[in-house]
């Protein structure tokens, strides 16, 4: 074999192994399971403002210190839709972010349609969980619920490295 040929198959090599690692830790690697024994399902109520614990069991929840953008969780509420209508603040603006195919109990396609048709409501869990982060909470009539950040109008402002429109919270210094 000519030198040639050596640093072809060397340099296809190389790029076959980094694309590997590339996909592993995009799709495994920085994802943490979230310990359901100090999670915590908030929704903002609509006399206070400020996220309230709600009931929960059955949580299964990954997250990630790579990315605000990261976290999602399965989970039911014993709590009615009804109630939980009346007393919660709903999120108009959802759009749930895919999840990692081996995280299977979150279907984000299906949320979003079931969003968009009423199967669904979107409630808003805690805003600005993280500056221009949100944390949105979709529950079904069964009391199946998923929940997932994501940016909000804020954050998709200043992001862009823009100033932060009126009526956002002032960004803090890492982000100017």
């Amino acid at each position: 074999m000519n030198a040639g040929k050596v640093f072809i198959v060397g340099l296809g090599t190389s790029a076959l192994v980094a694309g590997m690692a590339m996909y592993y830790f995009q799709v495994y690697g920085f994802y943490e399971e979230v310990n359901a024994e100090v999670a915590e399902v908030q929704l903002t109520s609509l006399v206070t403002g400020q996220p309230e614990e709600i009931l929960f069991e059955n949580f299964k929840a990954i997250d990630s210190d790579s990315s605000p953008v990261r976290f999602r969780a399965c989970f039911n509420t014993g709590m009615s839709l009804a109630t939980l209508t009346e007393t919660y603040e709903i999120y108009d603006a959802a759009e749930p972010l895919v999840a990692p195919n081996w995280f299977d109990c979150f279907d984000a396609r299906r949320i979003g349609e079931d969003l968009e048709t009423g199967d669904a409501v979107a409630f808003l869990g805690q805003e600005n969980i993280q500056y221009g982060i949100d944390r949105i909470v979709a529950v079904y009539p069964d009391g199946s619920a998923f929940a997932w950040h994501q940016i909000n109008a804020c954050g998709e402002v200043v992001f862009d490295g823009n100033r932060p429109p009126e009526g956002c919270p002032t960004p803090p210094e890492s982000l100017n």
